[in-house]
């Protein structure tokens, strides 16, 4: 069935996807949570440890150099994967979450006062909700949602109302975790732009999915975690302008942000360098930097337009499905797919399908709000990655069938 790419030519490149669970071969549909690791990513790993550890920027010796060139070559490398203008423009965070309150902390705190706005919409992460409520209690500032519409997209209508000349940020997702819309993002852009409103993209599932270019987009920030597109945890990216950052004080203090400390006073380094305090994720970066090649060798053109076959393959099939609700029927969209089966607690459904060795999410899905607006407590979500084949589809379609048996639908 797929013609854009063959997945068979990349699973034999995961060691992970050769395990069996419950003496099944594993199906791994848990990919908007955290992806599989190719070789190339566990050797690149192993091989920092085994040749170059060492800290970065601050020895003069082989093993320091070596490390550094390493760190500094991601860095590198990860502003020409999503179009950033310069390395200067990429800070090392520990992930999403991170670098969305290093914004909230080091640009909210300087930038935003008491009647300030901020817009949301209703579909966000935790990640990119809850350091806008910690900021929005110190500082007196509004939150405003953008409500979604029933097939999971969002009224842009209301959007352009909730505007006024008090809203400083637009802080979204590109696309949802839950729903797996894929956000007009140009458009909304594009709208804040010409009221000088500053724009936040959560890249989370957006970065490993599609191609992304920062500069054709004009963000102002683009939030992303490495582990979420074949990486290793522990490590992600804030990108953002030249001119916002320089106009933003450090989030942390400590070692390599510094330029000169006094006992009584202190200068800080330029960027990207002020926003890294302390001892980096070097071995991360190796690992993340061989993540970036996997997906570059792949293409992010082939992997989006994959996706969105098996994704839409694997919808209508489930939708044929009795007492099948899935949330978010946006036509453009991500891989993730929420659903409820009749009465399955969602938990349950989980634990049936990793008895037949399928691995899928169940849970909140870190989005409550969305499930209040949904209607619901829980969801089960399916979320594929370009490694993963129809064949795999078919069978969590079959095991879909058996539930509705064995819980006596």
């Amino acid at each position: 069935m797929a013609k854009i790419l063959n997945p068979d030519e990349y699973r034999k490149d995961f060691p992970i996807l050769q395990e069996e669970i419950n003496g099944r071969p594993l199906v791994y549909f848990d990919n908007a949570a955290t992806t599989q690791k190719p070789l190339s990513v566990i050797n690149a790993i192993s091989d920092y440890y085994r040749h170059s550890n060492a800290n970065v920027h601050r020895g003069i010796h082989t093993l320091a150099e070596r490390a550094t060139n390493i760190y500094e070559g991601v860095r590198k490398k990860t502003a020409q994967f999503i179009g950033a203008v310069t390395p200067k423009q990429i800070i090392y965070t520990r992930g999403t979450t991170e670098a969305i309150n290093l914004v909230a902390a080091a640009w909210g705190r300087k930038h935003l006062s008491d009647g300030d706005e901020i817009i949301l919409t209703e579909m966000e992460h935790h990640s990119n909700l809850i350091p806008w409520h910690m900021l929005a209690k110190e500082r007196k500032i509004i939150l405003k949602f953008i409500p979604i519409l029933p097939n999971g997209t969002l009224n842009l209508d209301e959007f352009k109302n909730l505007i006024t000349d008090k809203t400083r940020l637009i802080a979204m997702t590109h696309m949802s975790n839950v729903l797996g819309t894929i956000n007009p993002v140009s458009e909304i852009i594009e709208t804040a732009r010409s009221k000088n409103i500053k724009v936040l993209l959560d890249g989370a599932q957006s970065a490993p999915h599609l191609p992304v270019n920062v500069k054709e987009l004009d963000c102002d920030f683009f939030a992303f975690s490495a582990h979420k597109m074949l990486g290793p945890t522990g490590i992600g990216i804030l990108y953002s302008k030249i001119p916002i950052l320089e106009g933003m004080d450090p989030y942390q203090g400590g070692g390599e942000m510094i330029e000169y400390v006094t006992l009584q006073e202190s200068s800080y380094s330029g960027l990207p360098h002020k926003f890294e305090a302390g001892t980096p994720n070097i071995a991360g970066a190796a690992g993340f930097g061989a993540a970036i090649d996997y997906l570059d060798d792949a293409g992010m053109e082939k992997i989006s337009l994959y996706e969105q076959e098996i994704t839409n393959y694997a919808v209508q099939k489930m939708l044929q499905i009795p007492d099948m609700t899935i949330y978010g029927l946006s036509r453009h969209r991500g891989g993730a797919v929420s659903f409820n089966l009749g009465n399955i607690h969602p938990h349950d459904m989980s634990h049936f399908l990793d008895q037949q060795g399928i691995a899928v999410r169940a849970g909140f899905h870190c989005a409550q709000p969305l499930m209040e607006k949904l209607g619901v407590t829980a969801t089960t979500r399916a979320s594929f990655y370009f490694y993963n084949t129809f064949k795999e589809v078919d069978y969590f379609l079959e095991q879909l069938s058996e539930a509705r048996k064995f819980f006596k639908l």
